[in-house]
């Protein structure tokens, strides 16, 4: 067997080995309020201007050991990132707060060509989902904070 195709052959089954790698594609998708979100899905990224981030994630296993066995290190990070976590929830609150005024505002006007209901709603539902999106961010957060205490 020539040295090139022997070469291509481990080249091959080295990538087809398993290892501790997930591969997927990671996309990059502003909000209504332009802040960033990202997700794996793709069809959840139809009729957004999405960009893709990444094609491969590391899957790293969970740690089995305590809480007492953890390096000063570990402190340090837990520290840094509840700080990261709190800045983000008061962030999302923020971002709450001015879209439940939007949309409170936005309850208050009646425009002329919304004679029934479901215009109304059609015209108030991206204030509605801006609301929802805020509100599951801030329990999200809550919970991932929760999680570090």
């Amino acid at each position: 067997m020539a040295p090139s195709k022997t070469l291509l052959g481990l080249a091959f089954f080295a990538l087809a080995a398993p290892s501790g790698h997930a591969w997927s594609e990671v996309y990059k998708c502003p909000d209504a309020s332009g802040r960033p979100t990202y997700t794996n899905v793709k069809r959840d990224t139809v009729g957004k201007k999405c960009t893709l981030v990444s094609k491969e994630v590391q899957v790293v296993p969970a740690q089995t050991s305590g809480a007492r066995d953890k390096p000063s290190g570990s402190v340090d990070r837990n520290n840094n990132r509840r700080k990261i976590l709190e800045s983000e929830l008061q962030n999302e609150q923020q971002l709450l707060s001015d879209a439940q005024q939007k949309l409170t505002e936005q309850e208050g006007i009646r425009q002329g060509d919304e004679r029934n209901y479901a215009r109304v709603q059609e015209r108030l539902k991206p204030y509605q989902e801006a609301v929802d999106l805020h509100s599951k961010n801030i329990e999200q957060l809550r919970g991932e904070l929760g999680r570090l205490r």
